[in-house]
């Protein structure tokens, strides 16, 4: 049926990340694409012994409907976290969401109107892209590298525009891996100080640190603009999509709304099992364990990024995280080099994908988590093939 659509659905991108998961299924490819936490990390056992607990506690209570804000023992649990952290928030400013990802189009949803300026990332995470293109703001990309944000950009992007919201992901950044320096945080703050821009610190990664020391958050450097999100999905179980914002009050009122007006509630059942997990077991020494594998993949990808892709080819130098960047010379198309993978069993994310309106680029984005050393070996040396392969002909 023609006309039936809503403008607002029209230029919203489809997630490429999601479209190449479906060639993923073949076993026999080695899949660099998701951002897929490793599933042999997943603590079934704990989790199985928290949801009889649950029961043992709760009752039917567990399976009852909830308030918007969220299960508030899980609150206080991600409060007292922050606390630890020296951010101050209260159960109050947490609402717990579906996922971080729910926190982006709630944000958007009570921010962004039709036409508003924000300021993303680029190269920058695709799910904010596809949230935020829903209510269709003019965006204003920003470049970020090794030594983090472009701060001549970020003042020139201030200075012509009036941006409401400016989305970053600065610890081990989706899709690059780099991460802001402190120096690189404190001029981004300054640049956005005493404007009418909240900025959004999403931070899925900022557990999962390998070496280096962490800087401090935005809330630390711009308190009364910075929104926190978090998430459980990388540090305990993705399936369970459970996330968080944390907000002033002022805002909290209007995401509150929106939560209600989306979905009334965040499953609570899900909600109390989390927090009994948490609370039963030593998650600090889970995130060891999980620190420790992701650690070791992300040097053999590294070291075999070094010795099978040929020369010109280029890559960040993560300290934690999930994903490496890799960009080919300049004037070749990692979309065509994907072609070429594809027929040696090996499949990535080209970086096209994680820019605004480009159709070409030389970047593509790797994945490192979900598979061991030697099946990352065997996957980065089919792709240094390929990368010849397409040089060559």
């Amino acid at each position: 049926m023609k006309g039936v659509f809503s403008d607002r659905i029209s230029d919203v991108p489809r997630s490429f990340i999601r479209e190449i998961l479906k060639v993923a299924i073949d076993r026999s490819i080695i899949s660099f694409a998701g951002g897929l936490p490793n599933r042999d990390l997943f603590p079934v056992a704990a989790l199985k012994e928290a949801s009889a607990r649950v029961f043992d506690i709760y009752g039917s209570d567990a399976l009852q409907y909830a308030n918007s804000e969220g299960f508030l023992k899980l609150r206080e649990y991600i409060a007292d976290r922050y606390k630890e952290k020296g951010l101050a928030f209260t159960p109050d400013n947490i609402l717990i969401t579906n996922g971080s990802q729910q926190g982006l189009d709630l944000m958007a949803k009570v921010i962004v109107n039709e036409g508003d300026d924000v300021i993303i990332e680029e190269p920058g995470y695709l799910g904010a892209i596809q949230a935020f293109s829903l209510y269709k703001p003019m965006y204003h990309p920003v470049p970020v590298d090794d030594y983090g944000m472009d701060i001549a950009a970020l003042q020139r992007v201030m200075s012509k525009a009036r941006p409401k919201l400016m989305y970053t992901v600065p610890n081990f950044q989706n899709p690059s891996g780099i991460s802001y320096p402190e120096e690189n945080r404190r001029a981004v703050a300054e640049t956005l100080e005493g404007s009418d821009c909240y900025l959004m610190e999403d931070d899925p990664y900022g557990e999962l640190r390998y070496t280096g020391t962490p800087a401090p958050s935005f809330k630390k450097l711009l308190p009364a603009q910075t929104i926190l999100l978090g998430t459980f999905s990388k540090t305990l179980v993705p399936g369970f999509r459970l996330g968080w914002i944390a907000a002033p009050d002022d805002l909290m009122e209007k995401l509150i709304i929106a939560k209600q007006a989306a979905d009334l509630h965040t499953t609570q059942f899900i909600q109390m099992i989390t927090y009994q997990y948490l609370t039963d077991n030593d998650t600090e020494a889970h995130i060891r364990l999980i620190k420790d594998r992701y650690g070791k993949q992300l040097a053999a990808m590294l070291a075999s990024l070094d010795e099978f892709c040929p020369p010109g080819v280029t890559h960040t130098h993560p300290q934690g995280g999930m994903f490496i960047w890799a960009a080919l010379p300049q004037g070749l198309s990692s979309r065509v080099l994907l072609d070429y993978a594809l027929k040696d069993k090996v499949i990535f994310v080209p970086g096209d994908t994680f820019y605004i309106n480009r159709s070409e680029s030389n970047d593509m984005r790797l994945n490192f988590s979900c598979m061991d050393e030697n099946m990352i070996r065997t996957g980065i040396e089919r792709l240094g093939k390929a990368i010849r392969m397409m040089l060559n002909e």
